[in-house]
């Protein structure tokens, strides 16, 4: 075994948790390029190890994912935030929990998703017009929120409900862009940040309480001959059965809430950004959604080449997750070093989707490159996951970003004034910094 893996040189009583907070990006990017497979990083009072041997990532995630837990990090504010949902729940908890909610994800009911889908799409695209300045990552935002509370949760928003959860997650967003002095700071301390977020917070419990409120009672029975299967209702079927805290409902529905819509959303605001960059491809992609004849169905979104290639060079470019943590439960060997036991290994996305080791021009958007992968190694791209941690909603978020795509590329382009890398907000999710202002043109 190698003794201990190459760290860069931090500060002191910080380490490196500034650097990784200034820009989270380049220096993921740096440490990729400069170190190796596997390197050591100081954050904070855990051991860090970041891993980008796609591999070793495949160990972590899929072949020896039950010797890895999710870390238990100082910071409590994620658990605050979705408790034991199902991206923070472990062991017996989450595989009921998984076991709850997958009927609804299913592959089988995809086709019945996508009428639905695109007409939240058709409903935004008609409220635009021709010159309009919007923020589109704004748009992408509320039609994915609609889509994910219609099929999922089988609520309608109201537009107070809609506005007090745009309104809310710029605050909550915050309390995740890394912090070093937030992070040896407990959570307790009342400063005005953790002030911002428990208000903020409550101003979320309180729309999810009345979507809670507003389904109980007509959620159907177990004898029914065909019940709903969006989460809510099986949740709430298992509630009525005594298998459901009132806690952990909470938690589930959260979770959908924004884990539901953010990520979709973000793909769709860095696609149309690509997009306009790339007059070439967008042109192609407009005559590809043009070959589609009357409304974008299920069996259309299977023939969209092209679209799907996008979509996924989007996300290899900007993965909306950009890293994930795993922590192993013993001292386990990654790359030829011992990695102890309750350390951190970070898998960073950014980081991996754009190594030069498994990407010709890795800066470059070229969904073509995805027409031949080669021998490219499978955990080289991972912007759901893998493994059984893998996220439940990857195939519905495919498929609403292609129907999206294809309802608004029918109709119009989208412009922008910004060119080059974008500068990025590190929350939970990657955002673009400043929102992503563009310009309609109707076709």
């Amino acid at each position: 075994m190698r003794p201990t893996p190459p760290q860069p040189k931090g500060e002191p009583l910080f380490g490196n948790a500034r650097q990784y907070a200034d820009d989270p990006f380049r220096f993921l990017t740096a440490c990729e390029r400069s170190y190796g497979d596997v390197v050591s990083l100081d954050l904070g009072p855990l051991e860090t190890y970041m891993l980008t041997d796609p591999g070793e990532i495949q160990r972590v995630l899929v072949a020896d994912a039950d010797e890895y837990i999710k870390p238990d990090f100082q910071d409590d504010a994620i658990g605050d935030l979705l408790g034991d949902g199902l991206l923070l729940s472990e062991g017996d908890v989450w595989q009921r929990q998984r076991e709850l909610a997958n009927p609804a994800f299913a592959m089988t009911r995809l086709g019945q998703f996508t009428d639905t889908i695109a007409d939240h799409a058709q409903a935004m695209v008609d409220t635009w017009q021709d010159g309009d300045s919007r923020d589109i990552e704004l748009e992408m935002t509320q039609v994915t929120l609609d889509v994910i509370c219609d099929l999922m949760l089988d609520v309608k928003l109201t537009h107070g409900q809609r506005e007090t959860i745009r309104e809310n997650l710029e605050p909550i967003g915050m309390r995740f862009e890394p912090d070093p002095i937030r992070f040896i700071t407990p959570d307790w301390v009342p400063t005005p940040d953790n002030r911002e977020y428990r208000a903020a917070l409550d101003e979320l419990d309180g729309v999810v309480s009345e979507i809670i409120a507003e389904r109980r009672g007509t959620e159907g029975h177990e004898d029914d001959e065909d019940p709903p299967m969006d989460v809510l209702s099986i949740l709430l079927r298992a509630q009525n059965r005594g298998e459901q805290s009132a806690k952990q409902l909470r938690d589930e529905v959260v979770t959908i809430l924004l884990a539901g819509h953010d990520t979709t959303a973000l793909t769709l605001t860095y696609s149309w950004y690509l997009l306009a960059n790339h007059p070439e491809i967008e042109r192609a992609v407009q005559a590809e959604a043009d070959a589609v004849e009357g409304p974008v169905t299920f069996e259309a979104v299977r023939q969209l080449d092209l679209i799907e290639r996008v979509i996924q060079e989007s996300m290899r470019l900007y993965p909306p997750v950009y890293v994930i943590f795993r922590q192993p439960t013993r001292d386990v060997e990654l790359g030829g070093y011992r990695v102890p036991e309750g350390a951190a290994v970070m898998l960073p996305q950014w980081a991996v989707h754009r190594s030069p080791d498994f990407w010709d021009e890795p800066d470059r958007f070229e969904p073509d490159r995805w027409l031949d992968q080669g021998d490219r190694p499978r955990f080289a791209y991972f912007p759901f996951g893998g493994g059984p941690r893998h996220c439940i909603g990857k195939h519905l978020a495919m498929l609403e970003a292609q129907v999206i795509l294809t309802t608004v590329a029918r109709e119009f382009s989208l412009d922008t004034d910004r060119e080059g890398e974008l500068d990025l907000l590190p929350s939970l999710t990657a955002h673009p910094r400043g929102g992503m202002p563009m310009t309609l043109r109707q076709r």
